[in-house]
């Protein structure tokens, strides 16, 4: 929501009144209550063949350059991330992976979730192709998750690609990496 001026007079954010089970109204006031960005501080290389890998170390919440978090943020632990609170969340993974010795058919990115801790679902998937030996590729995929317990629903990343691939990680930069934003309420 935008700001407003009367007269020449800044006014604070509006608030939405909602209605209180017929008794009444209570006020909310819209905005992102949390954003966080976490990247791989170290490269990742791809077995050989058909292969689907899970990142599960080298992940660090960014913290260079101006970097800017909302709310408590994620937490992380053998690359399985936890929310803080229950909520719709919206996550995008970005990877940033280089086919070297030959051209590669595909390269993925995968973002698979469980709402049990136990179980894990691919709920995302996204492929780039490589066309040439030494190409970059930067395969991105999004999700909108509805998570309802934070015990029990939690996320992964996940690439996938036919032949060897590195998807690069820096502890400067953000390479291969991920961002999470509560849009709202479940």
């Amino acid at each position: 929501m935008a700001l407003s001026k009367i007269d020449g007079t800044n006014l604070i954010a509006p608030t939405i009144p909602v209605s209180a089970g017929g008794t009444g109204t209570t006020s909310y006031t819209a905005g992102i209550t949390m954003a966080d960005s976490w990247r791989l501080t170290s490269t990742y290389e791809s077995a050989s063949g058909n292969s689907t890998a899970d990142l599960t170390s080298n992940w660090e919440r960014t913290d260079t350059y101006g970097f800017g978090q909302i709310g408590t943020g994620m937490t992380e632990s053998s690359g399985i991330f936890t929310f803080p609170s229950t909520g719709i969340y919206y996550i995008n993974f970005n990877t940033s992976a280089y086919a070297h010795g030959g051209a590669r058919e595909w390269i993925g990115a995968q973002i698979k979730t469980t709402t049990d801790n136990s179980n894990y679902n691919l709920a995302a998937l996204s492929y780039q192709h490589a066309a040439v030996n030494n190409q970059y590729g930067s395969p991105t995929v999004n999700f909108i998750f509805d998570v309802t317990n934070i015990s029990t629903h939690k996320v992964k990343f996940a690439v996938q690609d036919p032949n060897p691939v590195r998807y690069e990680g820096d502890t400067n930069i953000d390479k291969t990496c991920v961002r999470f934003i509560r849009l709202g309420d479940t």
